[in-house]
């Protein structure tokens, strides 16, 4: 498996912490949406792993929130900058399961992946309901992205600044045949609570290589322990075991 030189083609800033980069290169690899790619940063042990936003021939899309040294390191690089990419890694969402009308809920900066998702799907001619949760209006990014898609969309904030007062799982519409859902943990807990149907959930884990070799990753399931980089970040409702 080896690096693919990306060109930065944008880098835009979404929130106060939320950027979008654009880069340009070979994304024959990526063939689902919720599949992820690992950035290799100069000076840096460890890549960094980040869900496909968007794909368009050879533009790829990322959203990443600056959280620390590489983050902040690859939010300061400038278009015409190249960044060493391995793609198309992890089993991503399948849209086979989705059913008629799809429910997608994202949490922060587990929105991004969803966008493709939606896009396919509603390709797939699939009427799509999308929930976005946030903690406050400032931190919200890519809603008229979704609507511009033909997305039924709710949006919901802690805060209650904007949208639904409280959670995802507070703007649960009454319809829906398959629940794809990204976010942090506790929210995936909530949704797999709530929701009547099965569901196709994306974790994010600390990763050590990206591909499965280092087994840093490895969560337990109903038939053992799988790697979110590997046989994940994906996992169906009727496999998920919640650890303490």
């Amino acid at each position: 498996m080896n690096d693919v030189a990306f060109k930065i083609l944008s880098q835009r800033k979404l929130t106060q912490n939320v950027y979008e980069l654009k880069l340009r290169g070979d994304c024959a690899a990526i063939t689902r949406p919720g599949q992820f790619v690992n950035l290799r940063l100069d000076g840096l042990y460890l890549r960094r792993p980040i869900s496909v936003c968007d794909l368009e021939g050879e533009t790829l899309t990322l959203i990443y929130k600056r959280v620390g040294k590489g983050t902040a390191q690859l939010s300061d690089m400038q278009p015409g900058q190249t960044v060493p990419v391995l793609t198309g890694l992890g089993n991503g969402y399948d849209t086979a399961r989705s059913g008629s009308h799809p429910l997608l809920i994202g949490g922060g900066v587990g929105v991004p992946p969803l966008y493709l998702l939606a896009k396919r799907l509603r390709a797939e001619r699939k009427e799509v309901s999308v929930i976005l949760g946030f903690n406050t209006a400032s931190e919200l990014f890519y809603e008229q992205q979704f609507r511009d898609l033909g997305c039924a969309l709710r949006v919901t904030t802690v805060d209650g600044s904007y949208g639904v007062k409280g959670f995802v799982t507070d703007a649960l519409p009454e319809d829906y045949t398959h629940v794809y859902t990204c976010g942090p943990e506790p929210m995936l807990r909530a949704v797999y609570r709530k929701i009547r149907t099965g569901g196709s959930f994306s974790f994010e884990k600390r990763m050590g290589c990206g591909f499965g070799a280092c087994m840093g990753c490895s969560c337990k399931t109903i038939t053992g322990y799988k790697r979110i980089c590997k046989e994940g970040p994906v996992l169906q409702k009727e496999e998920i075991l919640w650890e303490d």
